[in-house]
Parts: structure tokens; sequence; C-alpha cells
């Protein structure tokens, strides 16, 4: 087989990372180690084969060729979708994506000035915003694991004490929130070990690790409950509260066949890739299924009738992505039940179609 040849070791260990760690943590364990052990700084003559072994890790797991089929020999296991692999960094980084409204203010003042402001904002979230928190995606364990490990040994201090201060300015039961927390304490590593991400990180690198510890918070903050799609998603929610039997197993009668726990998503959308939107239409989704009354339908068949209006209400979230066709698919249930589309349809404008010589 061609190819180099497999090493007989862990490297995974010899990074000291996990083994579902990201490209960002194999890069950022490869340069603290490299800065670590590397001879001219170490002084010492085991310096150098120490490198060579780091170095020859970071060739194996930053090759997504050559880490898949390394985790399939050695591991005994493919690195699939649901694992989440960030892709190999491009040739160019992106550009960086400013952030909005108090979020520019957490982030980008003065260093003095990022911590107290990230506390004060916090102590001012709304309930829509927690709700929104408890629902996004809060920065991979593993990639906090490295930051632990590699950065200041002051940074675990500072971050013990915002979380200290974070823990005071929320309820309780929101603190007990693992999202919630999750979410919160990305942004504090962010601001607590920011300036050792700029040394050890470049380009895409430093790019996808802000993304990943901002994530959660920029899915959240100064977000409508529902977002772009608010205006849809509450009168919908309204008549929900206002069925009546009649309606209710109406919904449930012209949904079957449809596979109710399915959400599908717009063609082209990648929810891993937009977290905001993926949140608006879970949220919309649990509220519909909460919004239902009671004991409208059977108890045997309510519980499905929850994951039609879920299904519904995620439809209608993300009502500007889909086509007209596949919407009307998704909702279809609920036309043919209540007899009209659902209440505050989003209609796109139709394309201006501009004329000879105009």
């Amino acid at each position: 087989m061609g190819g180099p040849l497999l090493p007989d070791d862990d490297l995974y260990a010899r990074l000291e990372v996990t083994p579902d760690a990201s490209s960002e943590a194999v890069e950022l364990a490869w340069r603290a180690l490299l800065k670590r052990h590397h001879p001219d700084i170490a002084g010492d003559l085991g310096g150098l084969e120490r490198t060579k072994r780091i170095n020859v890790a970071h060739d194996w797991l930053s090759d997504p060729a050559l880490r898949e089929r390394y985790d399939q020999a050695r591991l005994g296991r493919r690195r699939g979708p649901a694992r989440r692999a960030s892709p190999p960094a491009p040739a160019q980084p992106r550009p960086t994506r400013r952030p909005r409204a108090s979020r520019d203010r957490v982030l980008d003042a003065e260093p003095a000035l990022r911590i107290p402001r990230f506390l004060d904002r916090v102590a001012r979230l709304t309930s829509d915003e927690l709700d929104r928190l408890s629902l996004a995606e809060p920065p991979p364990i593993a990639f906090l694991a490295t930051l632990r490990r590699f950065g200041p040994v002051d940074g675990e201090r500072r971050l013990a004490e915002i979380e200290t201060e974070l823990q005071r300015r929320l309820p309780a039961d929101r603190w007990a929130d693992l999202a919630i927390r999750g979410a919160l304490l990305g942004v504090a590593a962010e601001l607590v070990w920011g300036a050792f991400l700029d040394e050890h990180l470049a380009g895409a690198f430093r790019v996808r690790a802000r993304e990943r510890l901002l994530r959660g918070w920029e899915a959240a903050v100064d977000r409508s409950r529902y977002g772009p799609n608010a205006a849809v998603v509450d009168p919908f929610l309204d008549r929900v509260r206002s069925l009546s039997s009649e309606e209710a197993a109406a919904i449930v009668r012209a949904a079957r066949g449809v596979p109710a726990s399915e959400r599908p998503w717009p063609d082209g959308f990648d929810p891993a890739e937009n977290d905001g939107l993926r949140v608006s239409a879970a949220l919309a989704a649990r509220d519909a299924a909460a919004a239902l009354g009671p004991e409208l339908v059977r108890p045997a068949v309510t519980a499905r009738l929850r994951r039609i209006l879920g299904r519904v209400a995620h439809a209608i979230a993300l009502r500007h992505l889909f086509d007209g066709r596949h919407y009307a698919e998704l909702v279809a249930p609920w036309t043919a039940a209540i007899g009209e589309a659902p209440p505050g349809e989003v209609r796109r404008p139709r394309p201006r179609v501009r004329r000879a010589g105009a």
C-alpha cells in the first residue's frame, strides 16, 4: 500500500490531546509543545527527539486524510459526521465577522474593560436570550481542556474568578443549565486566553477557535426569540393555543405518514454553520409543543401532535430559506386541517424583471 507507514504509538498522547480534538486544538497543542520542548528553548539533548515526535504527530493529525487513516487503523473507527470534525484550514484566512450590538462592546472594548462589560451584560440577559443560550451549542469541552492544559498558568485562576461572578449574576436554575454555563464560559475563555490564542494560532485557525468559543453567545445575545421570522412564529403560536379538540384531531389525521420527528433543513443550509438560525427553529419548535392545550386529543396521540406542531414551527421559523414547494409540504398537515396557511405566513416578493432597454 502507498503512503507513509503508520506510527505504532498514540499520536494523540504525543500531542496531549484527546481523539476528538478539533483541528484548532491539534494546532494549538503542537505549537505550545514545540515552544516548551524545542532544544533551543528547553536546552536538553532529549528535546530534539521529542520535537521530532511532536512534528510527526502534527503531520498525521493535521491532515484529514492521514488522520482518517490513522483513526481507522489504530482506533478502529471512522471520523464520521457525528463527530463534527473541523474541515482543513483554508489557504487564506476568512474575514472575521464583527459582532453586533452588545457583543461588540464586550469583545472589542479595551482589555481592561472587556471582562467587567461582559459580566455587566450577563446580568442584563433577558429571558429570551437565556432560553436561546440553553439551546445554543457550547464550545467543545476538549478544546477548553486544551486551553487549560497549554494556556498561561494564571488563566485557570482568572477563569475561576469569572465563573464565580457569573454564578452570582444568574438565577440558580439558569446557572444549573449546562448549555448556558458552557456558552458563558466560552466567552470567558476567549477573554482570558485571547492573547495566548493570538500568539499560538494564525489565520483561519484563530478565526475558527474564536468562533468555537463564542458560538453560543453569538447565537443568543441581542437576537429576538425566534430570529428573523419572529413576526411569523408569534401568531402561529397564538393560534396553536386556541386550537379546538376537533382541529387538533384533524391535524393528526392530516399528518398520517409524515415523519413528525424529522425536521428537514432548507437546501444548502448547514445548521452547524449557522447556530443562530438553528436555535431560532429549535426554540420555535419547543414553544409550539408547549403551547398545545391540555387534553385536546387522546393521550396516546398527544406526543405525536406535539411533534407535528414542532415540525411546522421549525419550518415557519426558517420560512425565508425554504422554496415555496418545500415549505408547503412541511406545513401541509396544518393547512389541510385548519383550512388556511399558518398565520403570518411570509411570502417572498416576486423578482423584478428588467425590461429590455431599461
